[in-house]
């Protein structure tokens, strides 16, 4: 089977193509096809009933929030994409409960160890951005079959992505370091912007108002 096919053929899923193209880079489209790709074929090997639509809804929108127009909104990136998602979904007349999934999809995409427990959709676009930005489950022909994978990168290649994702990651998220307290994106800005002094939980509580 040529993975390409698990792409939903809809008007929805054709608009929401379109939308990222227009508005994110070339690394943050292929990149969110390739999520969406590596959550669907996991989500297939482990018997989950996802809705293709609202998981590749999810996937191409996860990394919108990372770009210019979002970069002074003082929300956390997920945020930002997660309710581009949900904007997008209404216009088209999307039901609630879907729009939800979708929200918490993206933002949560982030936050290790939740997502897992949740509906398809939700686990999925985590399970696809670990594979393609962490390589978890790299290893496991069970999860992603390797001829699937070639398949997959020949059609959405990822040159120098390591490097290119971790720059794309700290140009979305340097403007508003304050978002970055308590999640892992504390880590790129304390590799790649000089000075930067990451929110420590510990201290937080010490020096709140409260006397005891």
């Amino acid at each position: 089977m040529d993975p390409m096919t698990l792409i939903p053929d809809t008007e929805l899923a054709t608009a929401a193509t379109e939308l990222v193209r227009d508005t994110a880079s070339e690394l943050i489209y292929h990149h969110s096809r390739r999520v969406y790709l590596f959550g669907a074929l996991q989500g297939r090997a482990r018997g989950l009933g996802f809705d293709p639509e609202l998981l590749y809804v999810g996937a191409m929108f996860h990394d919108l929030g990372l770009g210019v127009t979002h970069r002074g909104s003082g929300r956390r990136f997920e945020v930002d994409g997660a309710e581009e998602a949900a904007r997008f979904l209404r216009s088209y007349g999307v039901g609630e409960d879907a729009v939800r999934r979708v929200w918490t999809a993206i933002a949560l995409h982030t936050t290790p160890g939740i997502p897992e427990f949740m509906e398809p959709e939700v686990a999925l676009v985590t399970a696809g951005v670990e594979y393609d930005v962490l390589g978890i489950g790299y290893d496991d022909p069970a999860a992603v079959a390797p001829e699937d994978r070639a398949a997959i990168t020949a059609r959405h290649p990822r040159p120098d992505f390591k490097r290119r994702i971790l720059q794309a990651f700290t140009e979305g998220i340097a403007p508003r370091p304050e978002t970055t307290f308590g999640n892992v994106k504390a880590d790129v800005l304390r590799h790649f912007v000089p000075g930067f002094r990451p929110g420590d939980f510990v201290e937080t509580i010490q020096h709140s108002a409260w006397p005891e």
